[in-house]
């Protein structure tokens, strides 16, 4: 593969600094922090597990009902970047606001945490979206595989420094409680999101687009409803959209709740935070490996791998009772998740119109999204009924199950004709 462009290494480096949310806010600290601010609130740990399960189904609901519709005014010549630029702006300004949340507010916490996932989610919507800008069909796969390999690897390091104050704090060698640490890993999230955002919103155009007119807003909403009768007509879209619906509900559900599940096992919060550093460096490799091997072999050959891996997981996160376990199926998840989340994006890429992206993007969306509504659901439901937070997790592999079933119907990525051409005007 040919050296990576100004356009294309700039895409990716969003990556390095976005993700940094998704492993200090959605997976690792955030989750702990919160853990303790309802445990000291006299909530037990069964039900802010679920608590934190519910909030997520809310915002990714949220999300999913507004992705299609933004989308769509977003393919219009110049308003995708202000909307990119906009949602992360508001998950930024968020995340920031959770320093000042007072001690014990836990519900407070959840509502601002919603708010900060929503400006990070959204914002992802429109960086997807920005894939068919930034690179051609034969380079996709590589292209989305490396942003994944990328956001590991720039994720760790101030997950590192995050890690570091929040243990020497703890040890009394820093002389700040362990609440403060937190606090300086969610201001260091900010920064890191927003400096690394600054080359793609200097170095990528939207080059594909829908030209503007007079009722914007008036003719999006057209658009859209033009958008859901073409996407019945795209056989394999539709057909791959179902598929993702469950397995990326599993991998969605496990990323998400992986610490309160570890914290609910009995795991302390250094070695939660030390496995969840060693999955970011272990994931990065793996993600660049699947989209390599995805040019060798095909991007639907190596998803059936990641499901294959996450079905395993699923079997044995249920048995899971020591560090030593939870060590194991860290490492699992750190081999498929990346690879699986970044080649059904370079997939799905290759599927639809390049001029109405977006609006696509928005749909595929509307799938993860609501996938990441019943996941959640179904895992702080049985929790709460059983009292033991694996028990949700065994549930799970009937999503994967499903998923793969659907996913043998549609072709090898080899023989996709991608379509050029925009639905409407």
């Amino acid at each position: 593969m040919k050296k990576f462009t100004k356009q294309e290494n700039s895409w990716m480096f969003y990556d390095w600094g976005s993700s940094v949310f998704s492993v200090i806010i959605t997976t690792a600290i955030f989750p702990i922090y919160y853990k303790a601010q309802a445990t000291d609130a006299g909530i037990s740990g069964a039900d802010s597990t679920a608590y934190l399960g519910y909030t997520i189904s809310v915002f990714t609901f949220i999300l999913a009902m507004l992705g299609p519709i933004l989308g769509t005014i977003a393919d219009y010549k110049g308003l995708k970047k202000k909307f990119f630029v906009s949602f992360m702006g508001l998950g930024i300004f968020s995340t920031f606001a959770l320093i000042f949340v007072p001690e014990g507010q836990w519900l407070l916490l959840l509502i601002v945490f919603t708010l900060a996932s929503l400006g990070s989610t959204g914002a992802n919507v429109f960086y997807d979206g920005f894939l068919v800008d930034v690179t051609d069909d034969n380079r996709m796969n590589q292209v989305s595989a490396r942003g994944f390999g990328l956001g590991y690897i720039g994720s760790a390091i101030p997950f590192v420094i995050s890690i570091a104050i929040i243990l020497l704090a703890q040890q009394g060698i820093l002389p700040i409680s362990s609440t403060t640490a937190s606090k300086i890993a969610f201001l260091i999230t900010c920064i890191w999101w927003a400096i690394f955002a600054i080359p793609l919103i200097r170095n990528v155009k939207q080059i594909h687009f829908v030209e503007r007119d007079s009722q914007p807003i008036r003719q999006s909403f057209k658009r859209l409803i033009q958008t859901v009768k073409h996407v019945k007509e795209y056989k394999y879209l539709t057909i791959f959209l179902i598929a993702y619906f469950f397995y990326i509900d599993g991998v969605g559900t496990i990323i998400s709740m992986s610490t309160a599940y570890g914290t609910d096992v009995g795991l302390s919060s250094t070695v939660l935070l030390v496995v969840l550093f060693v999955t970011q460096v272990v994931a990065a490799p793996f993600s660049i490996i699947y989209g390599k091997l995805a040019n060798r072999f095909s991007a639907k050959s190596m998803l059936n791998v990641g499901i294959v891996v996450y079905i395993i997981v699923c079997i044995y996160g249920y048995f899971l009772e020591t560090a030593i376990d939870f060590w194991i199926l860290a490492m699992l998840v750190a081999s498929s998740q990346g690879g699986i989340q970044a080649l059904s994006r370079s997939y799905f890429a290759k599927l639809i119109p390049k001029n109405n992206a977006n609006e696509f993007f928005g749909f595929y969306n509307i799938f993860g999204k609501f996938a990441s509504i019943t996941g959640p659901l179904l895992l702080g439901f049985t929790a709460q009924i059983t009292g033991r937070s694996n028990a949700g997790i065994l549930s799970l592999i009937v999503l994967f199950v499903i998923g793969m079933i659907i996913l043998y119907f549609v072709p090898s990525d080899k023989k996709l004709m991608t379509p050029t051409q925009p639905i409407s005007k």
